[in-house]
């Protein structure tokens, strides 16, 4: 179902709130609440929204590498390996 489709006007939602919340869990599709004939809020499930903020923080995460090793700030991967090796070494001394 498209997000285009699932437009309904907030006096529809006052009237049809428990509806609504269990047709959104059921079908797991958003849908857009209006105010005087414009978009104003995403109804969405709650499994749905926390998968959304992990893909975000996902993509976050990716952005905040790449900026890192366009301006040189990495190691190479042995280098690390190395290190590690070496501290757990010392650990068990």
């Amino acid at each position: 179902m498209k997000l285009s489709e699932s437009v309904k006007p907030i006096s529809y939602f006052k009237a049809h709130a428990s509806e609504i919340v269990r047709q959104i869990v059921h079908s797991r599709q958003p849908m857009v609440i209006t105010q005087n004939g414009e978009a104003k809020a995403i109804l969405q499930d709650l499994v749905q929204y926390e998968q959304t903020q992990e893909s975000l923080a996902m993509l976050k995460m990716l952005a905040q590498s790449q900026n890192s090793f366009r301006k040189g700030d990495f190691r190479a991967v042995a280098d690390v390996f190395s290190d590690l090796q070496k501290a757990l070494e010392n650990q068990s001394e």
